[in-house]
């Protein structure tokens, strides 16, 4: 089952709606249900919901847009419960291109604000008692649907920018302190005070609203993530990848049968396969694609029949940062390395992390 349905492609990037989304529209149903409120209420908070998330993608495509500036692409937009996240293949380096990526979001967001602003009779609501406010804002309805999207919008923008990394805000932090120190240091801070935040908004969603439990959850362990992948860039720079790749590997020839490989499976660790001839690679067997024809084919049919000719491939003195960049962004976690066009090797993410642990450990 796909975790995600495509919604379409805009600009070379697909925008996808996470299964999970759905349960948001669930619980606004059931929300409305409890509360006794009638089809209509439910109608119109669920269209407010639909343009609430537009928004969202328009502040996504804002960051998405700014970072194809600066040559980073954007793979997918992908709505959540929480709001969206855009896929893009890495953060500018720069401090000044992180900081533009990062704003370019809660931009987007002031924007249609200031769109929304004539259109919205703040007066009306602003003169009005507390008690009359909260009667004309009880239920989402036509008469008070631009106000509630003109206020989502300004909330967007100050939420946004707290910073918590690595939401918008933490990364606006983050291109700030880079630009007076190292980016490790700045990392480690930004994600120091955007785990701090997230301990807030998981207690104040304890007692209050339990979007911000699992905005607390995404906040502290994204920031964690963030802060140990930019270690990990630090130790390997200055590193090729003859440094970290495998030599000791099996070379499959095209002939070669699935039985051969039932064999090689049995005898060895590996699980994936480089198929060459005269030391020139042809395809790769993939360890899923692999058993995959090893249980619906024939055991003598060759691999060539079956192997995957479609692959990536890197060269041995690339830097291992970029191949390490490259495995993370790929779907594909394993690659043979190439020596001009002859296979000197094969590089795959465990591998990498190995290589990463053993640089992290003190030299004694």
């Amino acid at each position: 089952m796909k975790s995600s349905l495509q919604l379409g492609t805009y600009a070379g990037i697909k925008v996808q709606i996470h299964w999970t989304f759905w349960l948001l529209i669930v619980w606004i149903v059931l929300r409305e249900l409890f509360m006794g409120n009638s089809v209509g209420s439910m109608l119109w908070s669920s269209a407010f919901i639909g343009l609430l998330f537009l928004c969202v993608v328009f502040h996504e495509f804002g960051h998405a847009l700014t970072a194809r500036r600066f040559g980073i692409n954007t793979e997918k937009i992908t709505l959540l419960p929480i709001g969206g996240v855009a896929n893009l293949e890495d953060m500018p380096e720069d401090p000044k291109q992180e900081l533009l990526v990062a704003i370019a979001g809660p931009l987007v967001n002031v924007a249609i604000a200031l769109i929304l602003y004539p259109l919205v009779p703040l007066e009306n609501y602003l003169n009005r008692s507390p008690e009359e406010l909260e009667q004309a804002l009880s239920t989402i309805q036509a008469s008070n649907m631009l106000f509630y999207l003109f206020s989502a919008n300004i909330m967007l923008v100050l939420f946004n920018l707290l910073p918590a990394f690595p939401m918008d805000g933490g990364r606006v932090l983050r291109a700030l302190l880079s630009m007076k120190m190292n980016r490790v240091m700045a990392t480690k801070i930004a994600s120091g005070v955007g785990q701090f935040l997230a301990m807030i908004f998981f207690f104040i969603g304890i007692f209050y609203n339990p979007i911000l439990l699992l905005i607390a959850i995404f906040v502290f362990f994204g920031a964690q993530a963030e802060s140990s992948m930019i270690q990990n860039i630090d130790l390997l720079e200055g590193y090729k990848v003859k440094d970290a790749m495998m030599t000791d590997i099996t070379i499959v020839e095209p002939n070669d049968t699935l039985q051969d490989m039932v064999n090689v499976i049995i005898s060895g660790a590996e699980k994936n396969f480089i198929v060459a001839e005269n030391d020139e690679p042809v395809g790769v067997l993939y360890q899923n694609e692999l058993i995959h024809s090893i249980q619906n084919h024939r055991r003598d049919t060759p691999v060539r029949e079956v192997m995957t000719e479609d692959y990536g491939s890197v060269q041995i003195d690339e830097d291992l940062n970029s191949i390490f960049r490259k495995i993370r962004q790929h779907k594909r976690s394993f690659f043979p390395v190439l020596d001009g066009d002859k296979v000197a090797g094969s590089i795959d993410m465990e591998n990498i992390n190995e290589f990463i642990t053993i640089q992290a450990m003190p030299n004694y």
